[in-house]
């Protein structure tokens, strides 16, 4: 918060330091809204653009400017969301979220990497889940952007009905909404290590091509989600069923053939990366219940994968 009590040069300075600490808050709030690493770096560099335009008066003015890059990104975020169906009329095959490494797998999977990106400090919680950002993505704008402020970064509802642009109460119902929508979701919490474990399983029988060991361990509804955005070869469309998954895989032999699947941590939870001659193909997140494999997410769109493949 801008300190008025120094000289004019410390105001400045301690303003500065707010706003470039909210950076971190910023990237996380957008990139759960929209589900895109890119999206979201791009609307924070338009808050802290508009940030700028004001005139020195302007800024000085401002009690709190955390709350007011907060509310800026939000309504950028909530036009863009706004927009997002013609977008996804364009888009070839499924959408998916941008998929996450784990901050020590940064850029092609080198544990320790050093890097400056901003996704490195984007906390990998349950609410970046896969599976979480899929529920969210099929809210409205309203509902997922009060929702997200308001259930996952605890903003009180008069704050989000500033952002959202209707009433608190309003907003509380939005909120309500979505939180009807990720229960109705939800599947069981699986431990951690037993996920690792069953995703484990599921590499060694997808390397040593054993459809029967894949069947057990797919859910009997599973489905399986590819995204390649017209840029990779995938399924446009879902496969659903453990034997259908099974052979489809199995069908993909020749074309996986010579490349490195490599455990990793996709959006915080364990997940698998193809790599074809050290840059990474594919990202394959998963969804577990009752110990078997309900849902698989394959993002294959190159765009997509840059946070996972060196330059």
């Amino acid at each position: 918060m801008t300190d008025h009590s120094g000289p004019g040069h410390d105001r400045s300075d301690a303003g500065l330091s707010a706003i470039v600490s909210e950076r971190r808050q910023l990237i996380n709030l957008a990139y759960r809204l929209l589900g895109s690493l890119a999206e979201a770096e791009d609307v924070v560099q338009e808050t802290y653009a508009r940030w700028y335009a004001l005139s020195p008066r302007q800024r000085d003015a401002i009690e709190s400017p955390g709350a007011w890059l907060t509310t800026v990104a939000g309504r950028v975020c909530l036009d863009l969301l706004g927009s997002a169906r013609a977008r996804r009329e364009r888009y070839v095959g499924e959408w998916l979220p941008e998929p996450l490494p784990d901050r020590t797998e940064w850029a092609g999977g080198r544990p320790g990497a050093a890097t400056a990106d901003p996704a490195d400090r984007i906390t990998l919680d349950e609410s970046v889940s896969m599976a979480f950002l899929v529920v969210l993505d099929s809210m409205t704008p309203a509902e997922r952007v009060a929702f997200v402020l308001h259930d996952v970064f605890r903003y009180p509802f008069g704050e989000v009905a500033e952002i959202v642009g209707r009433t608190p109460a309003a907003c509380r119902q939005l909120a309500s909404s979505a939180r009807r929508r990720i229960r109705a979701a939800q599947a069981p919490t699986t431990p951690t290590a037993r996920q690792a474990r069953i995703v484990r399983e599921f590499k060694q029988a997808f390397e040593a091509w054993d459809i029967d060991a894949l069947v057990d361990l797919l859910a009997d509804d599973a489905t399986v989600i590819s995204d390649g955005g017209g840029l990779a070869r995938t399924s446009l469309h879902p496969v659903e069923g453990a034997e259908r998954i099974a052979h489809a895989l199995r069908h993909l032999a020749d074309r996986l053939r010579g490349q490195t699947v490599l455990e990793r941590t996709v959006n915080g939870q364990p997940g698998l990366v193809a790599q074809q001659d050290g840059v990474t193909v594919s990202v394959y997140a998963f969804e577990i219940e009752d110990d078997r494999i309900k849902r698989i997410w394959a993002v294959r769109n190159p765009e997509k994968l840059r946070p996972w493949t060196t330059g």
